[in-house]
């Protein structure tokens, strides 16, 4: 709860200087913008809003979440995506777990390994085979290791989405 009064804190000040929206720079930290939202008058830009977008633009309908496993097992980042009807589908939960491990102990730290490349590959295959028509990068570090080259389904890589719409959004107001 500190933490959250303390965020709070920062995006009344934001709001009080005059932004005209909020964008936060992380996946899995949108887990708290409803909360967030409701004590200022601003918008917060949501991740998951505009990866939909991107997602509808290219007619994808069912699409793969990798991420940290809290992006990938709660609610609040996939519940955004169905409820603009798309089928979110997430790797197996050994295969969460690789996922979430790259990613805090690799990724995080500036580690960029081929053999964790190769891993998110064959996940982003198994995802594919499962009917994955592509493949969310639902961490802003994801993109670090795994380029459109890299996969077998076109990617969606959340850090650019976020970027452009706000670059977008930061156009018109």
């Amino acid at each position: 709860m500190q933490a959250q009064k303390f965020w709070v804190m920062r995006l009344k000040k934001l709001e009080q200087a005059g932004a005209d929206f909020i964008v936060i720079c992380t996946n899995t930290m949108h887990k708290v913008v409803p909360a967030m939202q409701k004590r200022i008058a601003i918008p917060i830009v949501h991740i998951a809003d505009a990866t939909a977008e991107a997602l509808e633009a290219n007619n994808i309908k069912r699409v793969g979440l990798l991420g940290t496993r809290y992006t990938m097992t709660q609610a609040f980042y996939k519940d955004r995506l169905i409820a603009r009807g798309i089928d979110v589908l997430v790797p197996a939960e050994e295969d969460i777990e690789v996922v979430n491990r790259v990613i805090y102990e690799e990724l995080c730290l500036g580690m960029i390994k081929d053999a964790s490349r190769k891993q998110f590959q064959r996940i982003i295959d198994e995802l594919n085979e499962n009917g994955a028509e592509g493949v969310i990068l639902g961490c802003t570090e994801i993109g670090l290791l795994i380029a459109a080259e890299d996969s077998s389904l076109p990617v969606f890589d959340t850090t650019q989405i976020h970027a452009d719409t706000a670059a977008e959004k930061a156009m018109t107001v």
